[in-house]
């Protein structure tokens, strides 16, 4: 089996997560690399032995020695790049979000089905050891049917700045960025169940919080502190076909005494906890147990969970097996997050057919 020459599409920092994985895969060949700044793309080159740098993006879809991109540009890049992609014959891993709203989506989902190309959207959270170990209980009807999960990812200052602050190249704030991860995951869990209605709320009150000091956070390469045209929190409530409905809240910035992730499903056998830490809640004999999953990883490891999806869809790419993140699982990810935009806009509550 020959191995996968891979291309890597922006070197942001997301990207270094691209880069370890692919080097770290024996099936796999890292033949370029391509940034809007050559400069940026030849020092990745050089750190992993890249040959090509690529000086446009037509030269990457034009190679015939490219077999498949991973996509780590600005979000509002994702759709265009990855319809040039499909269409140049390449198979397509793309960072999350899918695209900025459902039109671009079911636009690269036409490219997809035309092209026959392997497609995954980076859910990264999917291929987490501990989202497997709970999916195997689930699959196997520990926790019974799933009609509620609860999900938050609060930052009380974690707003990057830079294009993630931009709303013309991120599509949104916390919601698009942060919300995607839980949102999908814990519709992931549920059995990805069809969405029927979405209230919503986003708030902007805050701003980007600059002025605060002694407590570092993550700055995007072009921050300015000046500069944020998206939300600071946004929540909704997701209400499924099913009867089933999901709580979300998300920030950037908030008046909280400490940064706060949690992912919580609730079943009509059993619950559990994804985050911060795996534990499976039953009940056996009259009695309620908490489980605690003796695993390496309790909670969500960026490096192993990385690994695994790149690992996964290199498989994907040279098997022809179907993706764990497919592209219409891209699709109506990307119809909730813009129901809850749209839902905050006209405070009402949006319905879907």
């Amino acid at each position: 089996m020959k191995n996968l020459k891979v291309c890597i599409i922006g070197t942001g920092s997301i990207s270094d997560f691209h880069f370890k994985s692919y080097a770290n895969n024996p099936e796999v060949t890292l033949h370029g690399v391509f940034d809007y700044v050559t400069e940026r793309a030849a020092q990745k080159a050089e750190q992993y032995g890249i040959p090509q740098v690529y000086q446009s993006l037509n030269e990457v879809f034009e190679d015939p020695e490219i077999d498949a991109v991973s996509i780590c540009t600005w979000n509002n890049t994702h759709a265009e790049i990855s319809i040039a992609a499909l269409n140049g014959g390449k198979h397509v891993l793309v960072e999350k979000p899918l695209s900025l709203n459902v039109e671009e989506a079911l636009r690269v989902q036409e490219a997809v089905e035309k092209s026959g190309k392997v497609f995954q959207v980076g859910f990264v959270r999917r291929f987490a050891t501990n989202t497997k170990v709970l999916k195997s209980f689930i699959d196997t009807d520990k926790l019974g049917e799933i009609y509620y999960a609860k999900a938050s990812c609060l930052r009380r200052i974690g707003n990057p700045g830079g294009w993630f602050a931009d709303k013309e190249r991120s599509g949104g704030g916390p919601l698009i960025d942060l919300g995607v991860h839980v949102i999908d995951i814990c519709w992931y869990l549920m059995g990805r169940p069809k969405v029927k209605s979405i209230s919503g709320n986003t708030y902007n009150n805050l701003g980007n919080r600059g002025n605060v000091e002694n407590l570092r956070f993550y700055k995007a390469a072009d921050y300015d502190k000046s500069k944020n045209t998206v939300e600071d929190l946004a929540n909704a409530l997701i209400t499924f076909e099913n009867g089933a409905s999901l709580s979300v809240d998300v920030s950037f910035t908030l008046h909280a005494k400490k940064d706060d992730i949690s992912v919580k499903l609730f079943g009509t056998k059993g619950g559990a906890e994804l985050e911060p830490e795996l534990v499976i809640v039953s009940e056996e004999n009259n009695t309620i147990l908490n489980i605690h999953p003796q695993i390496d990883n309790l909670s969500f490891d960026f490096e192993n969970a990385f690994q695994s999806e790149i690992d996964s869809f290199v498989n994907c790419c040279l098997t022809g097996e179907k993706s764990v993140a497919p592209i219409e699982d891209g699709v109506e990810i990307m119809k909730i997050l813009e129901g809850i935009y749209e839902a905050a806009e006209k405070k009402c509550e949006v319905t879907f057919p």
